[in-house]
């Protein structure tokens, strides 16, 4: 079977599809709330123009490439985003998500992250790697109930923002032949360490 890019998914309660330009409300709601935008690199969108240029820039550019996972959450019942939730064909297979404040709390980014390892999985990346602000714990929660394990931690100097953050990096072997730990952040960081009494 030929690899798709951002091939939609079906779970019990959510839809997961690229994002669209009808799209677009559902987008500037999510990312223009401050508190949602707390633990993300960029600043909170403030304009629906800027709303049109970050879907331009980060969604319809990647859906041209031939493989790829940028998936709306949607629940099932309205067909309406909520959230984000991605998985990057780099090196370091990032896997990332966000959930507008209202559904914080269900469980729903768990239910699309599960369905989107699977996709990744049977496309055959080996593994995937998730980072945290040390400061945003709730979301390390959520890397762990789906699998995920600390490896160690790293300082960054965040763009757009332009401050430094601990993040925490976790990874996912798919492949239970791959037993090897992904060092780019380690590499290029010149504060990093292994966190005693992390899980």
């Amino acid at each position: 079977m030929a690899l798709q890019n951002t091939p939609p998914l079906t779970t019990e309660r959510l839809r997961l599809r690229r994002f669209t330009e009808q799209d677009l409300p559902a987008l500037y709601a999510i990312h223009r709330d401050p508190e949602v935008n707390t633990f993300l690199p960029w600043f909170p969108l403030t304009s629906m123009e800027e709303a049109r240029a970050f879907y331009q820039q980060r969604y319809q550019e990647a859906y041209r490439a031939p493989v790829g996972y940028r998936y709306a959450i949607c629940r099932r019942e309205d067909d309406v985003p909520i959230g984000y939730i991605h998985v990057e064909t780099t090196d370091g297979h990032d896997f990332g998500y966000g959930l507008a404040r209202a559904f914080w709390g269900n469980g729903f980014v768990s239910e699309a992250g599960r369905a989107v390892l699977s996709q990744v999985k049977r496309d055959g990346l080996p593994f995937v790697t998730a980072t945290h602000d040390v400061n945003n714990p709730k979301s390390g929660a959520v890397m762990r109930r789906l699998g995920m394990r600390y490896q160690y931690s790293y300082e960054e100097q965040w763009q757009p923002k332009d401050f430094r953050v601990t993040f925490r990096m976790y990874q996912l072997n798919l492949d239970p032949t791959w037993n090897q730990v992904y060092m780019g952040y380690w590499n290029g960081a010149t504060v990093r360490c292994v966190e005693e009494g992390v899980m």
